[in-house]
């Protein structure tokens, strides 16, 4: 099968992921083989690539929004490939938090191949009504910026402002006028900007803008400490700031008394469960979400890659084997 693999992190400018000819995969007992119709690229495979995570294996297939086919049934794979099921936070239903995870595309191969293996207990039986370019931004894209929501303690109705407006934002963006809330958007991008607008949100403005009035919730997408200082800055007191990143460059220090003091919270969002995907994706049904697409080759996935570090894709990047 052909495989886009990283042999070792490096700038993304480089053109590190190879495009091989490697055997099929075979399945362990508990996972199943899936034919690839379609995988997401996200900044989380940018991290890996370029290192920005600690590398935990060489030669990894990176990819974790992955559509694939078993036995006639469609199945969507997230970033979670498994859990031990026993720590402390397994055993409170945190799956999310667990102690020895496996994650897909980092330390188990991922979709940016034309096969995969998952744990069948992790494959996520999809909805009908939606393709597999549209299904596979939601799978990490926007189940992450679901439980973004969820973590921020969004309720129907609230001011909610959403800072960076990549494939994440743009996904959650509608989830929030389903549910009624007035929406600012707050990103650098111009074309950014402008999909905001035509999405229906209710303010945009640039980086450099405050929405016009306090927000009772806040969620950061940009990988930038500064952002989250300005989205604290732009909260009602008793607001919260969800970070939705997994990796992010040291927010700088800032005055206690005026940004946080008053109750105000900020909060990691931190991978996700199988709920979230599944109440996510049931809920994309329901309203009719429909992510903006650009399409790549599997051949092409270091150009997917360069074009996402360069805020050159308006929504979502998706591969096809």
């Amino acid at each position: 099968m052909k495989a886009a693999v990283l042999p070792h992190p490096a700038t993304i400018a480089s053109r590190p992921l190879e495009i091989r000819d490697i055997p099929v995969p075979s399945p362990a007992p508990g996972e199943i083989l899936l034919r690839v119709r379609a995988c997401g690229v996200c900044r989380t495979d940018l991290h890996i690539v370029e290192g920005e995570l600690k590398p935990l294996r060489d030669h990894v297939i990176p990819g974790h929004q992955i559509v694939g086919e078993a036995e006639g049934h469609r199945y969507g794979i997230t970033w979670m490939a498994g859990i031990d099921g026993t720590c402390e936070y397994c055993r409170r239903g945190e799956e999310n938090l667990c102690d020895s995870p496996a994650f897909t595309g980092y330390t188990v191969d991922g979709g940016y191949a034309e096969y995969a293996v998952a744990r069948s207990d992790f494959a996520i039986p999809l909805p009908d009504g939606l393709d597999d370019l549209e299904i596979a931004p939601l799978l990490c894209a926007g189940v992450i910026g679901f439980r973004s929501l969820r973590v921020a303690g969004v309720q129907r109705g609230e001011r909610v402002g959403l800072f960076g407006f990549g494939a994440s934002a743009h996904l959650a963006l509608p989830v929030l006028r389903a549910w009624g809330c007035h929406v600012s958007v707050s990103t650098r991008g111009a074309s950014h900007r402008k999909l905001a607008e035509s999405l229906g949100a209710d303010w945009v403005g640039s980086e450099l803008d405050r929405p016009p009035a306090p927000l009772d919730r806040a969620i950061t997408f940009a990988p930038s400490g500064d952002v989250v200082v300005t989205a604290l800055s732009s909260l009602r007191k008793g607001g919260v700031v969800a970070i939705n990143a997994i990796h992010l460059d040291r927010i700088p220090e800032f005055d206690y008394d005026s940004l946080l003091w008053g109750e105000r919270q900020i909060r990691s969002v931190t991978n996700v469960t199988r709920a979230d995907a599944r109440d996510f994706l049931q809920l994309a049904s329901e309203i009719g979400l429909r992510p903006r697409v650009t399409v790549f080759k599997l051949e092409q996935a270091n150009e997917a890659l360069l074009a996402l570090k360069n805020d050159a894709i308006d929504g979502a990047a998706v591969l096809l084997p």
